[in-house]
């Protein structure tokens, strides 16, 4: 059983359990990951756009993107050891009419209540940053911090230091359920082990619901299928993220030149658990609804060639945003789900907010809006 104990079992090995991992490992602590999937980061980590951005955000997790972006994302790399591709030149996100004005207005307002560098732009600013765009682009929100990276080389970048740090990640080895050990959370069962810790960090994606469960927490989450497609490589264009008001398609080009997007058919929200239209063999579907609505915006990449595409499910939370931290009535358990789509570009802050709470007791980035204590019933 000892080669089981230690101070921190981490439930899920995406880039939010490996990013934990890191920060508390590099504080001294012992940590365990295991992973449900024989890989790595084989959930939404792999499976996304790549945006580090802090535009579009909901104003209780903009604290925690502004922080990475500034703190954590400029020197992640040399941190690291491994380039992660990260570009920070700026995000627009793009409007063609009054009703994408007004949506990107409101989104504007929020931010720059919130302290974010971010304003509207016309059609003339717009060719200026990006000349590439369609003329029917009228408007758009500019942020000019935001940016994106590798999410497969970022994941595998965490999971790689923390290694050498120590943790220990065991694959092919789904949690089946928590137990709480006089009042506290202590053990964590998979079919053939048991796993003990002081604290355990359930970051599981979509699967944290049915493993939180096990202690009587119920996070609201449901499924949602997403797709992104990558296309061959095409000669330098531009840097920016991209995005649009009623996110029709996002994404980037790539250092090595291929254009990844990411984006939605609309029929997944069919059926938000299990249906027939909620599954990745929705492809056929999928990318060409994506494609469409990119040539509206960006006709230059009307001849682009498609290499592969790939969907995963997003664990999207009934209000939009992650749910993180401590839960008051399961002392030892610290929730990390829920993102919503929003995960990556956060993730280093999320990885080392959660390890200043498991150790200093408190974080830094005010983080109480995203506490799983927002469900309960208003006396």
């Amino acid at each position: 059983m000892e080669k089981n104990k230690a101070d921190v079992i981490i439930v899920g090995g995406g880039i939010i359990g490996c990013a934990t991992a890191y920060y508390l490992s590099k504080r001294g602590r012992s940590v365990i990951v295991l992973e449900a999937s024989d890989n790595i980061g084989n959930g939404g980590s792999s499976r996304n756009g790549g945006g580090v951005r802090q535009s579009g955000r909901d104003p209780r997790e903009l604290p925690l993107a502004m922080y990475g972006i500034k703190e954590l994302w400029p020197g992640l790399a040399e941190e690291l050891g491994v380039n992660c591709e990260y570009h920070k030149d700026g995000n627009l996100r793009l409007g063609k009419n009054d009703k994408h004005k007004a949506i990107l207005q409101g989104l504007t307002d929020r931010a720059v209540a919130c302290g974010l560098d971010v304003r509207m732009i016309d059609a003339e600013e717009i060719k200026k940053i990006n000349p590439y765009l369609s003329d029917e682009v009228t408007c758009a929100s500019w942020c000019p911090t935001d940016g994106h990276a590798n999410p497969m080389v970022t994941t595998l970048a965490f999971y790689r230091k923390a290694r050498q740090q120590g943790v220990r990640f065991i694959t092919g080895e789904p949690v089946e359920r928590l137990r709480k050990v006089r009042g506290r959370l202590k053990e964590v069962y998979t079919k053939e082990n048991v796993y003990e810790g002081d604290y355990v960090v359930v970051a599981a994606g979509y699967e944290s619901r049915p493993i939180l469960a096990t202690v009587g927490v119920d996070v609201p989450m449901h499924k949602e299928l997403v797709e992104c497609l990558v296309t061959e490589a095409e000669p330098h264009m531009f840097d920016q993220m991209l995005g649009t008001a009623e996110a029709d398609f996002y994404g980037h080009q790539s250092d090595h030149g291929s254009f990844v997007f990411g984006g939605m058919s609309g029929l997944e929200l069919d059926n938000k658990d299990t249906g027939a239209k909620n599954s990745p063999g929705n492809a056929a579907i999928t990318a060409p609804c994506i494609c469409r609505g990119i040539m509206k915006y960006f006709p230059a990449l009307e001849n682009a060639k498609i290499v592969r595409t790939w969907a995963g499910y997003l664990d999207v939370c009934q209000d939009g945003v992650p749910v993180l931290g401590f839960v008051d009535e399961v002392p030892g358990l610290v929730v990390a789900c829920a993102f919503t789509g929003h995960g990556f570009g956060i993730a280093p802050a999320v990885g080392e907010q959660l390890a200043r709470l498991i150790i200093d007791g408190k974080t830094t980035v005010d983080i109480s809006g995203l506490r799983y204590g927002r469900f309960k019933a208003k006396i």
